[in-house]
C-alpha cells in the first residue's frame, strides 16, 4: 500500500521512498561552530590523547615508581600507605568520628552521602545554561567535593612520616639466613623477630641485623641495655643462648 508524497508505509513506519547516499551534513552554514565528527573531531581527540601520552610516559621514565622490599607479614610495624587517589579516604579514617567503633561511618556513609550528593547533581540543577555561574547547585556541588577532597589529600601527605616509610620499605643487601643455626632459633624464639624481621632485614620498628659492624660482645650489651629506640631489657634468656645469638648476629654478612 501506498499512499503520501514520496513515502512508504512499513506499518506504522514512514520509511523514505528515495535512497539517500550515505554522505556527512553540510556545515558551511554554520562556519566556526560545527565540525564532522570524522575525521576532524576525532582526529583532534587523538591528538591530545596521544600528546597526554607521550607526556605521561616521560614521566614515568624521569620518576620511575619507588619499589620496596618483599612483603613480611611478620612485621607488625611496617605502616601501609594507599595510593594518592584514595589518600582523602585514607585521612578520613584517621578522625574519631570516623573510626573505631564509628569505622562504618569513615567507610560507607561519609563517602556513600558524598558521592551520592555528586550523582544527584544534576537531578538538582536541571537548567539548560552551561556557563558555572548560571548553575549554582552543580557548581557549588562540585566545588566542595574538589575542596574536601584536595584538603584531606594534603593532610593526609603533610600528616605522614615519610623518613620513616622510606626505612620501612627500604631494600636491603639479601643474606643467606640459616634459620637452622642455634642463634636464629634464639633470634625466633625472643622478640627481635616482631621488630627486625624474619630475615634480619629490618622494618619500621627496628633496623636491620645485616652488617651491623658490631662485635659480639656490643650485641649482648644492647641485649641487655638497648640501643637508640630499642629500649633495655628486651632479652630474657640465659646467657649461654645470649651468646649464641650475639655470635650469629656479628657474624651476618650480606651477599
Amino acid at each position: 500500500m501506498q499512499r503520501g508524497k514520496g513515502m512508504k508505509f512499513v506499518g506504522d513506519s514512514r520509511v523514505s521512498a528515495e535512497r539517500k547516499p550515505n554522505i556527512p551534513k553540510d556545515y558551511s552554514e554554520y562556519p566556526g561552530k560545527t565540525e564532522a565528527f570524522w575525521p576532524d573531531f576525532l582526529l583532534r581527540e587523538w591528538l591530545v590523547g596521544a600528546v597526554f601520552l607521550i607526556g605521561f610516559l616521560c614521566l614515568t621514565v624521569a620518576h620511575p615508581a619507588p619499589l620496596e622490599r618483599i612483603a613480611d607479614p611478620t612485621d607488625t610495624g611496617y605502616i601501609p600507605l594507599p595510593d594518592w587517589y584514595f589518600l582523602f579516604l585514607y585521612q578520613l579514617l584517621k578522625y574519631t568520628y570516623a573510626s573505631g567503633p564509628y569505622n562504618i561511618l569513615g567507610t560507607v556513609v561519609i563517602p556513600g552521602l558524598a558521592f551520592g550528593g555528586l550523582l544527584l547533581a544534576p537531578f538538582i540543577d536541571r537548567g539548560r545554561e552551561r556557563r558555572a555561574s548560571k548553575r549554582p547547585f552543580a557548581t557549588g556541588f562540585m566545588l566542595l567535593a574538589f575542596a574536601g577532597i584536595f584538603y584531606l589529600t594534603w593532610e593526609a601527605v603533610d600528616m605522614h612520616d615519610w623518613a620513616a616509610a622510606e626505612q620501612q620499605g627500604k631494600i636491603t643487601q639479601q643474606v643467606d639466613v640459616d634459620k637452622e643455626a642455634e642463634g636464629y632459633k634464639v633470634y625466633a624464639s625472643q622478640s627481635c623477630i616482631n621488630c627486625h624481621g624474619e630475615n634480619l632485614e629490618g622494618g619500621a620498628a627496628g633496623p636491620g641485623l645485616v652488617d651491623t659492624g658490631h662485635t659480639p660482645e656490643e650485641v649482648k650489651d644492647i641485649a641487655h641495655n638497648g640501643y637508640k629506640k630499642m629500649p633495655a631489657g628486651q632479652y630474657d634468656g640465659s646467657e649461654e643462648d645470649l651468646d649464641k645469638l650475639a655470635q650469629f648476629i656479628a657474624e651476618l654478612k650480606s651477599k
